[in-house]
């Protein structure tokens, strides 16, 4: 049994398919192919179901690459334990980022980054909460900014910063003249918000939900982006609520319809995540100090209480 036989596992296990695996591995798909059914041999199992199409894994298939995940994983860890005596901070690393934070944070911390690691080859990807819990659990993130907490067992947690929500609040809504909002004042029926599969919607449903029973929402409104939320606000749809960061380059004539909350303010917990096998630990320990120095000046918010972002389970 070898790294590289696991390592073609994965990647049939992936695709679903043994010609994709091949080019993904850059190797032929004889070759791939004759490795994996030397593997099978050697454990007198079968891992793959080929009679289905696409690929299935057979039951005890499914537990092998589990476990082969977590040997490759592991495999990886002697580079990383080379990096770190060399004091290297350098290679190619994964980072997904939540929609939410991508187009306010990255444009803060990245060219900063770049300059002071020049060595390492960031490739940024825009993803939900969702599709980053399961690429690090898949091995095809290094690390993730999102919000937190997640409650995913094999996904560690270093929280970044805390964000306040502030609500957007137009003239003529019923909150306009209001100096502080409090929790108690808002109306999810009046409320504009993300499409379903953005955790800060879920963070709004619940702060929400803190107050009134809402088993029947009915929500006037959703869109894909927050510039969208404030553009249809102007028109006099309803208000929203934005993560702080956001409020720092909206237009001067629009900061008047921005109203902060009483405190504690609440706010969403955004978190560097990654697999709880701690690779390349010298980039995500440097990813953080970046970005803490960049957003201490850019938040000063204290006094804070923290909305989940998760559902709110009934």
């Amino acid at each position: 049994m070898t790294i590289t036989q696991l390592y073609y596992v994965l990647a049939v296990a992936e695709n679903q398919n043994f010609t994709k695996a091949a080019e993904k591995c850059f190797v032929t798909q004889p070759t791939l192919s004759m490795q994996i059914q030397k593997l099978e041999d050697e454990l007198d199992i079968q891992i793959f179901d080929r009679s289905k199409k696409p690929i299935e894994l057979t039951d005890v298939g499914r537990k092998i690459v589990t476990q082969a995940r977590n040997i490759v994983n592991e495999s990886y860890r002697i580079q990383d334990i080379v990096d770190q005596q060399k004091g290297f901070i350098g290679g190619e690393f994964r980072l997904g980022i939540i929609p939410t934070v991508m187009p306010t944070l990255l444009p803060m911390f990245l060219k900063n980054f770049i300059r002071k690691h020049p060595k390492v080859k960031l490739k940024i990807e825009e993803l939900t909460t969702d599709e980053i819990i399961a690429r690090i659990n898949e091995g095809h993130l290094d690390a993730a900014i999102a919000a937190t907490p997640l409650e995913d067992e094999n996904i560690k947690e270093r929280v970044l910063y805390y964000e306040p929500f502030v609500s957007y609040i137009p003239k003529g809504h019923r909150l306009h003249t209001n100096k502080k909002i409090e929790v108690s004042d808002l109306e999810i029926d009046d409320m504009l918000l993300l499409e379903d599969g953005h955790c800060f919607r879920d963070g709004v449903i619940n702060l929400c939900k803190v107050f009134k029973d809402h088993s029947e929402d009915k929500f006037q409104l959703e869109s894909g982006s927050i510039e969208t939320l404030v553009k249809l606000s102007n028109e006099g749809l309803g208000m929203t609520l934005l993560p702080y960061l956001h409020t720092l380059d909206i237009h001067d004539k629009e900061k008047e319809n921005l109203h902060y909350f009483s405190e504690p303010s609440p706010a969403r917990e955004v978190s560097i995540i990654y697999h709880k096998s701690e690779l390349k630990m010298q980039i995500i320990e440097a990813l953080q100090d970046v970005i803490s120095g960049i957003i201490r000046g850019a938040i000063k918010f204290q006094d804070v209480k923290i909305i989940s972002p998760l559902p709110k389970r009934a």
